[in-house]
């Protein structure tokens, strides 16, 4: 990856810092972008990257990268969960997952893929879900953004494969990230199950392995999708959800 800029986003934590370190670690870099100030500043200080802080809801802010950086590899990861019944979701809460998670990648494809176009080369990587296959009860935006992040990525993978762009999604099943530990709090109160009923009977009820995934093994995977190998990979789901989807 030397001599590649990579953009992160949500790499202040969980899955994005791990894929961070991951890119940097092989010799790119990496431009570090979070709302967490402090924590998008620690991590990319520590791999010797460039923090960006900024709110991705603010799509006014994402028409170009930051300070105008040439990226080759995009890695879309940012985002939220809110768990309610439909009947009770905030519409406000639903529209602000949506920009996050779907619109917001939308954007940054959108401005990085002309330099990519223009070198023959590019990879954008989307941490979709096993929620972009599959819907859950009390997720209806989650579901939503995940769902439409899938097409968003297949017709990326079309428009960029004749430029040398390719684009393809990673769809864990529940990882161990703070934001999945949020969740587990918020299933609790829903289901009024204890926490740690929440992960056995609801959380991993559909999954063959029991446990959840690790960042880093997400970060090897979009490792791999982002190097020479996976040159013919694109418009792809890769599934690491412990056999949840083969049901």
């Amino acid at each position: 990856m030397t001599g590649r800029t990579a953009l992160v986003t949500g790499a202040a934590s969980g899955i994005g810092s791990a894929i961070a370190r991951a890119l940097a670690d092989r010799g790119a870099h990496v431009i570090a972008a979070d709302r967490d100030d402090d924590g998008v500043r620690d991590v990319a200080g520590q791999i010797g990257g460039t923090p960006w802080t900024v709110d991705l809801t603010d799509l006014a802010v994402l028409d170009r990268p930051p300070a105008d950086a040439a990226i080759d590899i995009l890695v879309n990861n940012a985002g939220i969960q809110h768990v309610s019944p439909i009947e009770q979701f905030d519409p406000a809460d639903f529209s602000r997952i949506i920009t996050l998670m779907l619109e917001a990648p939308f954007m940054l494809i959108r401005s990085v893929l002309p330099h990519m176009y223009a070198r023959g080369w590019g990879r954008i990587v989307n941490i979709s879900s096993v929620h972009g296959l599959r819907a859950s009860a009390y997720k209806s935006a989650y579901v939503a953004a995940k769902h439409g992040l899938e097409g968003l990525s297949k017709t990326t993978a079309l428009e960029g494969g004749p430029h040398g762009v390719t684009s393809n999604c990673i769809n864990p099943a529940y990882v161990n990230t703070p934001l999945v530990q949020q969740q587990i709090a918020d299933q609790a109160q829903v289901h009024g199950l204890a926490e740690h009923e929440v992960v056995e009977r609801i959380m991993l009820a559909e999954s063959s392995i029991k446990r959840l995934v690790e960042p880093e093994e997400v970060a090897s995977l979009a490792l791999w999708l982002v190097s020479e190998h996976a040159g013919m990979v694109t418009g792809a789901s890769y599934t690491m959800d412990g056999g949840w989807s083969a049901r």
